[in-house]
């Protein structure tokens, strides 16, 4: 008797954790998580329906197949009607780099596309940082005490070392000449990446990159300097 109940408890069991598996494929998830999930749900049905005859197995991995052969489905078709400006697409490999493209959609419109003048200091030292930049084109001069540390240019970001801390800049960026750029409110840009935690690890990841590739830079140009001594 004890047998049959523990019978019973392990056939209950097994049909509630199919069923919140299903349950948790619902909401949107990474693309990756559901492909592997669909590759078990194969693996299950070859195991219940081919090896041997399970019929319950069977039918709830035959529809956990189906739920996310469904949410695939809505995935790609929902990248696919994504559309880019041309001075957006460059964007997708560097500062949202690894985003499916309607994630990337969604951030972008977070901010806004404007023309910046020559002279026009975009941060300045000392001062809280209000916006995050991408250049799309133009240059920027980087001063530290008055003195010229470093240039920007195309595909350059301004801002990411202290957009997301809150703290002040450490140097004035300066545009060299007119400039196309892509900008973001701070306090907003926090606000949307501590409810987007996909996103933030993604722009966290590119802002680390453009920091090291700024470092690279700046240790060149010191290089170069000394050896012209």
């Amino acid at each position: 008797m004890e047998s049959g109940a523990g019978s019973e408890l392990a056939w209950a069991t097994g049909h509630l954790q199919y069923l919140l598996l299903v349950a948790a494929m619902l909401p949107a998830r990474l693309a990756r998580v559901r492909i592997g999930v669909s590759a078990a749900a194969v693996m299950g049905i070859l195991a219940s329906g081919v090896f041997s005859f399970q019929p319950a197995a069977l039918f709830w991995n035959t529809l956990l197949l189906l739920v996310n052969a469904v949410l695939l489905l809505q995935f790609v078709r929902s990248n696919a009607a994504v559309r880019f400006s041309a001075d957006e697409e460059p964007m997708l490999t560097t500062l949202l780099k690894g985003l499916p493209r309607a994630r990337a959609r969604h951030f972008l419109d977070q901010g806004f596309w404007l023309t910046g003048q020559a002279g026009e200091a975009l941060i300045r030292e000392g001062e809280p940082v209000t916006h995050l930049f991408y250049l799309a084109s133009g240059d920027a001069q980087v001063t530290n005490g008055g003195k010229q540390v470093g240039k920007l240019g195309t595909g350059d970001l301004i801002g990411e070392v202290t957009v997301l801390s809150g703290d002040t800049a450490s140097a004035t960026v300066t545009l060299a000449r007119a400039a196309r750029m892509w900008c973001a409110p701070a306090q907003s840009l926090r606000l949307y990446l501590d409810a987007h935690h996909d996103v933030r690890h993604a722009v966290e990841q590119s802002f680390a990159a453009a920091l090291r590739h700024k470092l690279q830079e700046m240790n060149r140009a010191v290089a170069e300097a000394g050896g012209l001594r």
